[in-house]
């Protein structure tokens, strides 16, 4: 057998990732390291060409070290310009994961290339709800001048996809904590956040740079209820600012107009992030990441989409939207489409939306209960198709295949 440990199943890996939207890239890779070493005891290299970005994800994560190890995961740093440091020669492991298209240095693809038994080479793809996702999943791409062949691993929404990464215990935990108030309160006490008020709204916001957000905080200000805003340092933080008529505001900050609250927290790790969307009532949420973490929370969110060239990102924001409205009742569809919509009118070529964004507001607060079970349902709907899973199953497959043709060879 190529390379199984007699459970058919890599015991090593490499996974690469260049760091491009700051968090997202590295927060899925980070994820997804974790989960081969804890949940299927695989030794894995991380190499990051970002460390400092990688930081603030997990604070123990030294930006000047070459070679650290956090969480069983071997960290290594790469220039992914080749500008710098020569790549070291290593062997490649076993299963080798390109994140996102990140290319490969050409030494590690020799070294490829040398190894008696290939190693399984995984580029890992962003994820799309888009329908012609399906028909590439898992397709090969042979090398046109070398003896290898890349495969194309695609993220996604339904069983014909890679589906989404999803820790083994992470509903279980979820669960755990929305149901235990003691929990909660600790978590609010540790960012120093009074615990919630009866009738209040809390909000989680992480997004870009976002034309519609001083309407939004308008609205917020002006509403029936006290609204509760939870902005992490470094999104959007000069936005916020001007809305306020502050210069600078600065983790720890908290700013009040009308019945709108919005408390600035520090930048949070990983980890306490699931919290925090486990105990708002509403994620606005950002990119890759931050968009399934929300989905596993279980609780109505708002996305937005990063910005592509040719609007190529509203197609993506279309199709994720009409997968996730099936089934919902039409009013509150409307609802959502609006306000997401209207959420992402920057990245629409500026056009004016159908509606407003205080009559796309108050429609979707007016569904908010039929959303909240919506999204637990989603969540439900989403949880029995694991990336991991459906990656380790693929890569034994593959093995499988290879492992026969040497046998024919052989012969």
């Amino acid at each position: 057998m190529h390379i199984t440990n007699g459970m058919n199943k890599p015991i090593t890996c490499d996974i690469f990732c260049a760091v491009i939207d700051n968090f997202g890239d590295i927060g899925v890779c980070w994820r997804l390291a974790k989960q081969l070493v804890h949940e299927h005891d695989m030794t894995v290299r991380l190499w990051v060409d970002d460390l400092l970005s990688f930081r603030r994800l997990h604070p123990a994560i030294s930006p000047d070290m070459q070679i650290q190890h956090c969480l069983g995961v071997e960290i290594r740093h790469w220039n992914s310009t080749f500008l710098e440091l020569p790549f070291p020669k290593i062997e490649p492991a076993q299963l080798v994961i390109e994140a996102f298209a990140c290319e490969l240095p050409e030494c590690y693809v020799a070294a490829i290339v040398g190894q008696e038994y290939k190693p399984i080479w995984v580029n890992l793809e962003y994820l799309s709800a888009e329908e012609w996702v399906a028909g590439c999943h898992c397709l090969p791409s042979p090398n046109p001048s070398l003896p290898i062949t890349k495969y194309f691993f695609f993220p996604g929404f339904t069983l014909q996809t890679g589906g989404l990464l999803l820790e083994r215990d992470l509903i279980a935990r979820r669960d755990a904590f929305q149901s235990e108030l003691h929990t909660q309160a600790a978590f609010w006490r540790a960012l120093d956040v009074p615990l919630p008020k009866p009738d209040e709204v809390r909000v989680s916001l992480f997004c870009y740079e976002n034309i519609a957000l001083p309407e939004l905080f308008s609205i917020w200000a002006k509403a029936n209820i006290p609204m509760l805003c939870l902005v992490p340092e470094d999104c959007v933080l000069p936005q916020v600012a001007a809305f306020f008529g502050r210069e600078l505001v600065v983790a720890g900050d908290t700013l009040q107009h009308g019945n709108l609250e919005v408390r600035v927290l520090p930048f949070i790790a990983q980890e306490r992030y699931d919290e925090l969307l486990w105990a708002c009532d509403l994620n606005f949420v950002r990119g890759e990441d931050s968009c399934v973490r929300a989905q596993w929370a279980g609780k109505p969110f708002v996305w937005h989409i990063y910005p592509q060239q040719d609007k190529v990102h509203i197609k993506k924001l279309s199709a994720f939207m009409d997968l996730y409205c099936s089934g919902l009742q039409p009013d509150a569809t409307q609802a959502l489409y609006s306000l997401w919509q209207g959420w992402n009118i920057e990245h629409n070529g500026g056009q004016a939306a159908s509606t407003s964004l205080k009559t796309a507001w108050d429609d979707y607060w007016e569904h908010i209960a039929l959303l909240q079970r919506h999204a637990r349902e989603w969540s439900q709907h989403l949880s029995g198709n694991s990336l991991v899973l459906n990656l380790l199953n693929f890569v034994q497959k593959i093995d499988r295949i290879g492992s026969l043709e040497c046998k024919l060879d052989l012969r």
